[in-house]
């Protein structure tokens, strides 16, 4: 209830102060500007906004050296946010990530102190490198939006966005996120390499940056209370009753793949929960707003489909066999499934 009460307070206070038609302009200029930091991962940069409106998390998967983290640091240096950047490690501790009781002799107390988790943009790099009681720690918080040590709740802030990574090499020693915890990501984001102009260009600007004194800045830096308010107006984009039956189709479908086409059956062991029409949605309504639309297109849910679906669906184990990846069968889908 105290969450509650501070973010409706932080979302009334931002729309006396600011026209809601001025918020999605200056959400796509950061976007502009990670981009122009971010060479090559576009992709990447509008999800990251896409979860920064909608309050959701992201896991993002990609070989090393893909600008996974400088994207989410230069996502925290575009907002007026506190950065906090975590390497999961297999000896880490649930205490390392949420906080621990400390001890004043002084006073004769003790005194808690906060981790990196309360910070407003977490970064989790190689999240699955790290046992399963660090990661229940993490994912238990970012559902239920607390800390809870002891007897005592303590709220995050209004404003948290936690991006967690993996590499899909060495996998030697690592402990992979479960389903059941996967489905707590709002989206999971596959990141390629760069073409070779984009590379180019990326020489070009480590070149620029390790020969200037100062880093640039961004032209502007959003606030806590801006990213509330425009949070109130997605939940004010229109969704025709088709398209919210398209979502609800589409997650359907992923659960019983063979009534569209005989050849899914038996190719999905589970499909998506629930969580997965809310991501459909939310990230539909997000893209939406980006673009400056009032309303949703069943375009916008096929275009968010496969990020907020792939994390979501257990292939069968002759899917798994014949080398067949969930994207291609949410591909499948989005071809099958009508538009009413």
């Amino acid at each position: 209830m105290m969450r509650e009460a501070i973010e409706n307070s932080a979302v009334d206070d931002a729309i006396e102060s600011d026209r809601p038609s001025c918020l999605a302009p200056r959400l796509n200029e950061v976007g502009e500007w990670l981009e122009a930091r971010v060479l090559g991962q576009a992709h990447l940069v509008n999800r990251l906004l896409i979860a920064l409106l909608t309050g959701g998390h992201v896991i993002v998967e990609g070989a090393p050296g893909l600008a996974k983290t400088r994207a989410i640091r230069e996502l925290a240096g575009a907002v007026d946010a506190s950065f906090h950047r975590v390497q999961f490690t297999p000896d880490l501790l649930p205490s390392d990530i949420t906080g621990t009781e400390i001890y004043r002799p002084q006073s004769g107390s003790f005194h808690f102190q906060e981790g990196p988790i309360f910070h407003n943009i977490l970064l989790a790099d190689e999240v699955n490198r790290a046992p399963a009681k660090v990661q229940s720690a993490l994912l238990e918080a970012m559902a239920e939006h607390q800390v809870t040590i002891g007897r005592t709740s303590y709220p995050l802030p209004p404003l948290f966005l936690v991006m967690a990574t993996q590499n899909p090499i060495e996998q030697e020693g690592t402990y992979p996120l479960p389903e059941a915890q996967l489905d707590r990501f709002l989206m999971h984001v596959n990141v390629g390499y760069p073409n070779a102009t984009v590379e180019a260009e990326i020489l070009e600007l480590v070149r620029t940056e390790s020969a200037a004194d100062d880093l640039p800045v961004p032209t502007l830096r959003l606030t806590p209370e801006e990213i509330l308010a425009a949070r109130k107006e997605l939940r004010q984009i229109h969704m025709a009753p088709s398209v919210r039956d398209y979502i609800v189709a589409l997650v359907a479908a992923s659960r019983c793949p063979g009534d569209y086409d005989e050849a899914l059956a038996g190719m999905i062991e589970y499909g998506a929960s629930p969580r997965g029409s809310i991501a459909l949605d939310q990230c539909s309504r997000a893209l939406a707003w980006l673009k400056g639309a009032d309303f949703v297109t069943p375009d916008d849910v096929r275009q968010v489909a496969p990020d907020a679906l792939r994390h979501r669906i257990v292939l069968s184990y002759e899917a798994e066999a014949m080398g067949t990846h969930a994207d291609a069968l949410i591909e499948r889908l989005l071809d099958l499934v009508p538009v009413n």
